[in-house]
């Protein structure tokens, strides 16, 4: 990353993934965002400060056979109601042309002996921004993330939906790679791919930004999607709670009732990764409002404010352990008993 201010040793670390690089291919976009200045660490710091929308960039699944493939690309195109877009910007629209593209991918790769049995037949991306983002903008950013990222590699098709608040794209790339290459994304290509699209975005007009969780001073990190999705239908009386879930309640209840405060190894390691980022933001800030530039005084008082309204380090054992202590003393006042025991 090339820095256009001054800036402390390693404060640059709290944006890069705790991985080995090596992987990502190049990326005409991220070159064009390094050449306009959107990558260094002034514009980064004022959209951090400022809270631009954080892009999400999510595999959300893979497709094992040929049904599993014609099943999804279904969804994605709600039954061939909705038109998929291919490399060239083809259209594919109706039923009968989704079923003659989940054909065509899946006779590729059963062609091809080489492929293991179990190897996926396509990965299923998601690419969405928070509500309120232009739908349109979107659209046009991932069109151009595709090709950035696999045109002329591997065959891919994706949709637009608006059928949620967050407006989002779904792409459905093919595993197998026009040169028999298997599409196999790790940590770095995902970090990469989030750096790609939100440069999209911004090429386009749009605020976005795409920092690590923890850069933000987020230490949880978010449920999965099938443990949200059951913990959804518990909570609307369709399913039991998940074991998952179960599991996650257990370990909260000796935390919030049997004294077990102790903090796991993974615990002290969020807390002290995070003690770290905090003060490399606090020694950035201070080191900027000793220059002798408005602009630049004026952007340490922004990352000072930003680090003071960070939240509070946690985990989902502990935060879980607060809301059985919380809902325990709302029961106790109801039945008129005493409320000590936080």
């Amino acid at each position: 990353m090339v820095s256009d201010l001054r800036s402390i040793k390693g404060f640059e670390d709290a944006w890069r993934p705790p991985i080995k690089p090596g992987r990502t291919t190049g990326s005409r976009i991220l070159a064009r965002g390094l050449a306009k200045g959107d990558m260094s660490t002034r514009a980064r710091l004022n959209r951090l400060t400022e809270k631009a929308p954080e892009v999400m960039v999510k595999v959300t699944g893979r497709t094992r056979d040929p049904a599993h493939l014609r099943a999804h690309l279904d969804y994605i195109s709600r039954n061939g109601e909705l038109d998929l877009e291919t490399e060239d910007g083809a259209v594919i629209a109706g039923k009968l042309a989704v079923k003659e593209l989940a054909v065509d991918w899946a006779a590729e790769q059963l062609a091809d002996r080489r492929t293991r049995a179990s190897a996926p037949f396509s990965h299923s991306l998601i690419l969405s921004m928070p509500a309120g983002t232009n739908p349109v903008a979107l659209l046009d950013a991932v069109r151009a993330f595709a090709v950035d990222t696999f045109a002329g590699r591997h065959d891919y098709v994706f949709t637009l939906h608006t059928d949620t608040p967050r407006p989002h794209v779904h792409l459905a790339v093919c595993s197998r790679g026009r040169s028999g290459e298997r599409l196999n994304p790790r940590k770095a290509d995902l970090e990469q791919w989030r750096q790609v699209f939100a440069q999209a975005l911004r090429d386009r007009g749009v605020e976005a930004e795409a920092t690590p969780r923890r850069a933000r001073g987020v230490t949880r990190k978010p449920e999965r999607s099938p443990v949200r999705k059951l913990k959804e239908r518990r909570e609307a009386g369709g399913a039991p709670m998940g074991q998952t879930r179960q599991s996650a309640y257990r370990e909260a209840a000796k935390a919030a009732f049997q004294g077990d405060t102790q903090l796991r190894p993974w615990e002290t390691r969020a807390l002290e990764r995070q003690t770290a980022i905090r003060s490399a933001y606090v020694a950035q800030a201070r080191l900027l409002m000793l220059s002798a530039d408005a602009t630049e005084r004026a952007l340490g008082r922004k990352v000072e404010g930003f680090v003071s309204e960070m939240p509070q380090p946690d985990s989902q054992r502990l935060a879980l352990a607060r809301e059985l202590r919380a809902a325990s003393r709302e029961v106790r006042q109801e039945r008129g008993g005493p409320t000590r025991g936080r």
